[in-house]
């Protein structure tokens, strides 16, 4: 009986509270404006980190356990084939393949390529010697000119001509925007790379608890190589976007700055309207406790309204429109700029830290003057 008591009463308050707002429509409507604009910033640079990190993740499946260079004076060189077959007599490793793979600098658009040959054991990407699959981004460059050919002037000067086959999936441009895969032997010749040479040496691994153990045997056999793992370059990537999104949470501290000096505000008094308003009730014989319910329900209601409206339009801005506002700072800028649709997930800790720096600070801020004014004398408020 006691609940269903204090039940309607609380249903009365938040009617008087309701009422209350709407005797002071612009006020109410431009904290939630504030409000709802420092959600909205905070949550699309959340929501949009968190999800490209997850996409980075995904691509990155894909990749070797670990692969091998050799350093030559500090500075990746070129690794024999011969490493190969001395690598394959590790136990414990599933494939030992040479990878070629490099940079160029297409003068005519002034964008860079990240020229490769397809894996031996892929069976999706299979190509014959004069035809490529290039990435969205080079894809969408061939749009002016012709869509089956592309021309690359080589580092002799040569002009090669090759037949765009196909274009890779959207769905990896994070990593592959700029790709070209190439025919092995068009790829010797571009370069003019004698036989027998690879950029490096893809490392494919039976049991992951053994990598530690295999790469340590790799390097007694190749001393002076280099050996990444797959975890190293997950790490690199997640502390590249990290620092991206601590950077523009940086930029934008005005924005928490501002929500501060909003709270600080809302904190510092009430104005003589509200303050008549409370002596009013008091001197009828509202309870203290009521009054500071009444306001709790207020700043409640304008905090949780902006909040979930920002969350919900950065969510539709992340997902829906691609964080237009914010990807050029954590995506990167580049003249093949890579362009996928991020899948939509969400971190709860982050929500739930958001809220916890949005919401219970401006809600605890109306408290604290409600609670001044409440318990001075009624008359005394009034004057």
């Amino acid at each position: 009986m006691a609940i269903l008591s204090n039940l309607k009463r609380q249903r009365y308050l938040l009617d008087y509270t309701l009422a209350s707002m709407g005797r002071r429509k612009v006020k109410n409507a431009v904290l939630l404006g504030i409000f709802f604009i420092i959600v909205f910033v905070l949550a699309s640079v959340m929501l949009f980190g968190n999800a490209i990190r997850k996409e980075a993740a995904f691509v990155l499946r894909s990749s070797p356990e670990a692969t091998v260079q050799s350093m030559v004076m500090g500075r990746h060189d070129l690794i024999s084939g011969d490493v190969v077959d001395q690598l394959t007599k590790i136990r414990g490793l599933r494939s030992v393949e040479g990878r070629l793979w490099g940079y160029f600098f297409d003068r005519g658009n002034g964008a860079n390529y990240t020229i490769m040959v397809p894996p031996k054991r892929s069976t999706e990407h299979q190509l014959e010697p004069g035809e490529i699959i290039v990435g969205s981004g080079i894809d969408r460059t061939l749009k002016s000119r012709s869509k089956t050919l592309l021309f690359l002037s080589g580092p002799d000067g040569r002009l090669s001509k090759f037949v765009v086959k196909e274009q890779l999936s959207t769905d990896s441009a994070l990593m592959s925007a700029d790709l070209v895969l190439m025919h092995e032997s068009d790829y010797r010749a571009f370069f003019n790379l004698p036989e027998n040479v690879f950029t490096d040496i893809a490392l494919t691994i039976r049991n992951k608890k053994e990598i530690n153990k295999i790469l340590e045997k790799a390097r007694r056999i190749l001393p002076g190589a280099r050996f990444i793992t797959r975890a190293s370059i997950e790490r690199t990537y997640e502390s590249i976007f990290s620092w991206r999104e601590g950077l523009l949470l940086a930029l934008l501290s005005t924005s928490i700055l501002a929500f501060a000096i909003l709270a600080f505000d809302k904190a510092s008094g009430l104005s003589a309207d509200e303050r008549r308003e409370i002596g009013i009730l008091k001197a009828v014989g509202w309870e203290t406790s009521d009054i500071i319910a009444a306001k709790f329900w207020e700043g409640g209601f304008v905090s949780v309204l902006a909040f979930l409206f920002g969350l919900l339009c950065a969510y539709a801005h992340v997902f829906f429109f691609q964080a237009s506002l914010l990807e050029p700072v954590l995506k990167g800028w580049a003249v093949l700029y890579p362009d996928f649709s991020l899948q939509p997930t969400i971190d709860g800790l982050q929500v739930i830290t958001l809220a916890g720096l949005t919401i219970l600070p401006y809600t605890a801020a109306t408290i604290v003057p409600i609670w001044r004014a409440a318990i001075t004398d009624p008359d005394q408020v009034m004057r």
